[in-house]
């Protein structure tokens, strides 16, 4: 019997839409081919200049790749990071999540490249296509860095290690050199920067948090809670030592203009407490940045509880089977007709909700997500380990 692949459904359809839009852009593009002219397809494809007649291009634009080379990473990048992320999220608040992701960079590029045109009066501004899944993966690689500020990935044997809150500046630099490529074109690099931005504002203030399981006063009040106020996901973690005290000024002092214009909305003290696991503040920062990365107290305990109890329930369970075969065996058939009663088993969780994962939730979650990065794209990746006191890279990065 072939191996069963399980994707989950908005992973599925994604990875069903690039693989047939791109398929469709190859053929009409060497259709259309000739040696001196550079093809567009502005019903499929963004193009400032002529794409406004089809607004649904704001959309599918995203996942349309070029290449082979472009097309490769990113049926890797949504195969093993939207896995997770749906699975981490729930297929509602993933698909949410790419819909900001996606609209609002390309928008945003779109307005950029005109404004451009309109001070260089070139027309390369306006005709060069706004495609391809980089908001996807760099926001991807932002989320990572809120579900797993404290992990460390390991390339190249051992020769390099890095924290995953590095990697969405390095995928912007390495952007940054293709497009001065025939790779990637200018849209690539505008791309790359509202993509991380789009996706860190998202995370870090508007992104609902789910309920704590067994803990009903918690669950009562987090359904109005958003976002994330942890400092391990503040704006200035994502830059090295040096130049964190400045970008964190910089970044306070945008916030600020955003509360004033009530863009934003700054955390009380008690959600940052909260935040921080109920230990008070820190002395950096903490008025600036919002968000769900770390957990409280009271969902520590929640989450405790519940590994607890799914502990005790598959012991129980186990029991009941080993006890049954034994008498199966001793007893005959006859005996072996009567399970366990099920009555003596626990029911204290009700219904089945999902929880978000969080920084302070990590070692309940961490050694999986390594296991299946190691296993299924341990070539890509390298190894991965949970490092939360900073060791190896220079104090919490």
């Amino acid at each position: 019997m072939p191996p069963r692949i399980n994707i989950p459904p908005v992973s599925r359809v994604l990875l069903i839409t690039l693989g047939l839009q791109s398929l469709l852009s190859a053929a009409i593009r060497y259709r259309q081919w000739t040696a001196n002219s550079d093809i567009v397809i502005p019903y499929l494809n963004l193009i400032p200049s002529l794409s406004l007649v089809y607004p649904w291009t704001f959309l599918t634009t995203t996942l349309v790749e070029s290449n082979v080379f472009t097309f490769s990473i990113a049926c890797l990048t949504l195969y093993h990071g939207g896995r997770y992320l749906e699975r981490a999220w729930s297929s509602r608040e993933f698909a949410k999540f790419l819909l900001v992701v996606s609209l609002i960079p390309n928008t945003l590029s779109f307005a950029t490249m005109i404004i451009f045109f309109t001070f260089t009066r070139d027309e390369t501004w306006t005709l060069t296509p706004i495609a391809g899944t980089i908001p996807l993966q760099i926001s991807f690689l932002v989320a990572f860095s809120q579900l797993v500020p404290a992990h460390t990935v390991t390339l190249f044997r051992g020769i390099l290690s890095l924290r995953v809150p590095r990697f969405p500046l390095l995928y912007v630099g390495l952007v940054t050199l293709l497009a001065l490529t025939p790779m990637l074109t200018a849209a690539a690099f505008f791309l790359s920067i509202y993509g991380f931005l789009t996706s860190w504002t998202y995370l870090r203030f508007y992104k609902p948090v789910f309920p704590d399981l067994l803990d009903p006063s918690t669950a009562s009040q987090s359904s109005s809670l958003r976002g994330d106020a942890s400092e391990t996901f503040a704006f200035a973690e994502f830059f090295p030592g040096p130049v964190r005290p400045f970008v964190a000024a910089l970044s306070d002092q945008v916030f600020n203009i955003l509360v004033a214009m009530r863009v934003c909305t700054p955390f009380s003290p008690s959600d940052v407490s909260a935040a921080r696991g109920g230990d008070g503040y820190h002395h950096g920062h903490h008025h600036g940045h919002r968000g769900a990365g770390a957990p409280g107290s009271a969902r520590a305990e929640a989450e405790r509880r519940r590994a607890l109890a799914l502990k005790a329930l598959d012991q129980r369970l186990h029991a009941a089977t080993a006890d049954a075969a034994s008498r199966a065996s001793t007893g005959g058939a006859g005996a072996s007709a009567v399970p366990a009663p099920a009555a003596s088993v626990p029911s204290a969780t009700g219904p089945t909700v999902q929880t978000q994962p969080s920084a302070g939730g990590q070692k309940a979650m961490t050694n999986p997500a390594a296991t299946a990065q190691s296993s299924a794209g341990g070539g890509l990746l390298g190894e991965t380990n949970y490092n939360p006191d900073g060791e190896g890279e220079g104090g919490r990065n």
